[in-house]
């Protein structure tokens, strides 16, 4: 068994992925600064260290007294339409927080380092589905960091002999998401604007298309990488293959909560119209996996969310550029 650290673990992805790593009999570390996180997140058995990945010094300390094997780094502010305007933010959490994090797993001997990217790396690419081999072009200052953090990684396994397993979901859903976030995570801020009697907003016609992905179908994929040998130095795209329209999830949203499919299209803002992946190359490594419809995975989250209630929205406060922001968000 291993000690691991997994960044972002009182989130949505992490806690799920750090609960996962401690069920298959692991010692687990988590690191949040609990921005978008909650301490009800992390399961009991799990050590939960408060503090923000950018705080150099903290990590370094850290990492000297826990002597990890592994680190899964999620800790990131996921806000991918709103990284055009918050741009030192970003870049200062999602990419300067993630050296901080390779400098010291390099120099106390992590053997393995698994990094949660996005498909935002490849920007509004003419094929699709987008495979791992598809250039990547991002388009947003979200996805520039991402696969800044990913040349570094790799350029330190060459340098340095550190592994590494790079992950590309989108579109995760599902139990313990931050709801009350309104820049990110679609399938929450519909259900929230449901459970506060309010319409769901679209930009635009609600034309674009993506592949939404349960959180019960990517975890354990993810888990099981420090144990599969192919899996070291790749690049893996992780999450469900069928894409649906904004409006088409609305629709299913709605039915998932027992609503009706009430809609409000606001003006769109710059996005990639179509966005999803493909899967063969994780399959052909980890096997292959039966995956939740998005109406399942749906009913799943609405019954958590039912249960919890709404949360509310708040604005990110420290706007950096207000040129072309949208409208629909100084709501």
């Amino acid at each position: 068994m291993k000690s691991i650290l997994v960044t972002g673990g009182a989130g949505f992805i992490g806690s799920h992925l750090a609960a996962e790593l401690f069920r298959r009999g692991h010692t687990v570390t988590v690191l949040d600064d609990l921005s978008g996180g909650f301490v009800d997140n992390v399961a009991d058995g799990i050590v939960l260290k408060q503090g923000s990945i950018t705080d150099a010094e903290l990590v370094d300390d850290l990492f000297q007294r826990s002597h990890f094997d592994c680190v899964y780094h999620l800790a990131a502010y996921a806000a991918e339409g709103l990284s055009h305007f918050i741009k030192r933010f970003n870049y200062n959490n999602n990419l300067m927080g993630s050296v901080n994090l390779i400098n010291a797993a390099v120099n106390t001997g992590v053997r393995t380092f698994a990094f949660t990217s996005s498909i935002a790396v490849y920007g509004a690419s003419p094929q699709l589905p987008m495979t791992e081999e598809t250039p990547a072009h991002p388009e947003d200052s979200y996805g520039i960091a991402k696969l800044a953090v990913e040349h570094e990684l790799q350029a330190s396994q060459r340098m340095f002999g550190m592994d590494y397993v790079i992950f590309r979901p989108h579109n995760v859903y599902g139990e313990n998401q931050n709801i009350g976030d309104k820049y990110r995570n679609v399938v929450g801020i519909f259900m929230n604007q449901i459970l506060q009697n309010k319409p769901m907003t679209i930009f635009g016609d609600g034309t674009q298309t993506r592949a939404f992905s349960y959180i019960g179908d990517i975890v354990p994929i993810m888990a099981d990488a420090i144990e599969v040998p192919a899996a070291r130095n790749e690049i893996f795209n992780i999450g469900a293959d069928q894409p649906y329209s904004v409006n088409d999830l609305a629709a299913a949203v709605a039915r998932s909560m027992g609503a009706p499919a009430e809609i409000v299209h606001v003006p769109s803002r710059n996005e990639v119209a179509h966005a999803y992946s493909s899967h063969e190359k994780v399959r052909r490594v980890f096997g292959e996996r039966k995956l939740h419809s998005l109406d399942d995975g749906l009913e799943r989250m609405a019954r958590w969310v039912k249960q919890h209630g709404a949360r509310s929205s708040k604005r990110f406060s420290n706007i950096e550029i207000a040129r072309n922001f949208p409208q629909a968000w100084l709501v």
